[in-house]
């Protein structure tokens, strides 16, 4: 089990090899969450992600201690780019093996660095299956969560935490493998036993919460998350212990909250993260929203390599489910001036009318008679409202999607 001398150790090793990302204060968090919030930028680091830190500290501990031929590592792609980018570094060739559903931009950004990418499998245990084959062949496995050393790179963040904020009260992390989580438990309840550490799960994919009510890693079922940084279906036997031992609480989060906190992350504070990079955001503003944290809380924003054809669609998810975008379907008299008697009142009402589908071929329809869908931009729940009453009022049968 590690301690904090071997993440002291990684930091020494790592020193001008990694970036000391900022900690930066949000003005919205804290109105928010009614507490003072820094947030870890770790999605500005080299490659992306904090994946960087672990594969870099285990690629040069093993190259410190003899020639090394090639390594391969099983990845969703943050690990990927960490250890493709570290073994670029080194001189040293790079086989990665990603899931299927691997998201396209990672994998190129994988090969970017050098990699050489193998896609395998519906989930990264069967990916991980597969690099443990190929280490067979004389290529070293480089573990994305299980293995001390990359603990202890990754827990070199807690350090720069606590440096930059050393009376913080509480760290909020994602947990998928647990190899973050568990690195910065350690580095901050070994410098400073009282701060908390709070974990965080893509409600999808349990397998922490599993692993803690069963007392011992366990095996969940894979699913699609938006976090698929985190989409890991059993907690490493390494991290396990030190997630028992310093975790002080877990929470669970949907990929309704996800959404929101990645567009309120972006319209916000500008800062682009990607599903499990946004996770810890989510949690503070639902299950974490009225726990006793302390005044000064760590939100730690592990990454932000998202799919960039992903990010329209989760912004618009995002902007549905806070109801700051209305979706409406209205059935008009079919004659001249209806829908322009329509926009006017949306006009009104102070709604911007994004899109408009007009429908005259539907079989439920009269002949006389129009359905329109109007897609509307709004400033929240009360105004989504008031424009349905208002409707209403008269005289549209107005259908809500």
């Amino acid at each position: 089990m590690i301690n904090l001398k071997d993440i002291i150790t990684a930091q020494e090793r790592l020193r001008g090899l990694v970036l000391h990302t900022p900690l930066i204060y949000s003005q919205t968090l804290n109105r928010l969450a009614h507490r003072e919030i820094f947030l870890k930028l770790e999605n500005l680091q080299i490659t992306g992600s904090f994946k960087l830190r672990g594969s870099l500290n285990k690629i040069k501990s093993l190259a410190a201690a003899g020639p090394v031929t090639g390594v391969v590592a099983a990845s969703a792609g943050n690990h990927a780019q960490g250890v493709a980018y570290a073994a670029w570094q080194l001189g040293i060739p790079a086989t990665i093996v990603m899931p299927q559903w691997a998201s396209i931009s990672k994998q190129l950004a994988t090969e970017g660095y050098g990699g050489q990418v193998i896609r395998q499998g519906p989930d990264l245990a069967t990916a991980l299956a597969q690099a443990q084959e190929l280490a067979q062949t004389g290529l070293t496995l480089i573990h994305p969560f299980d293995d001390p050393e990359i603990i202890a790179g990754q827990g070199t963040m807690g350090l720069e935490i606590l440096e930059a904020l050393p009376t913080l009260d509480s760290v909020v992390v994602a947990v998928g493998g647990g190899g973050l989580a568990s690195g910065i438990a350690v580095a901050l309840k070994e410098s400073k036993p009282q701060v908390r550490v709070i974990g965080v799960q893509a409600a999808e994919v349990p397998a922490a919460r599993a692993a803690l009510d069963a007392g011992q890693p366990v095996s969940v079922a894979a699913a699609s998350t938006l976090a698929d940084g985190i989409n890991v279906t059993r907690l490493g036997e390494h991290t396990f212990p030190l997630l028992q031992r310093y975790l002080d609480e877990l929470v669970l989060v949907s990929e309704a909250q996800i959404a929101e906190a990645l567009l309120l992350l972006l319209e916000r504070k500008k800062v682009l993260a990607e599903g499990a990079g946004a996770v810890s955001v989510a949690a503070l503003l639902g299950p974490l929203k009225d726990c006793d944290l302390g005044n000064q809380v760590v939100v730690v924003i592990s990454g932000g390599n998202i799919d960039i054809p992903l990010v329209g669609r989760v912004l618009q998810w995002g902007l549905i489910h806070s109801q700051r975008c209305l979706i409406l379907r209205v059935v008009l008299p079919d004659i001249p001036g209806a829908l322009g008697t329509l926009s006017t009142l949306l006009g009104q009402l102070s709604a911007n009318i994004l899109h408009i589908y007009h429908d005259r071929r539907s079989p439920d329809l009269p002949l006389d008679q129009t359905r329109v869908q109007i897609d509307l931009e709004t400033r929240g729940p009360k105004h989504c409202q008031q424009i349905t009453e208002a409707l209403t009022k008269a005289g549209y049968a107005v259908e809500s999607k």
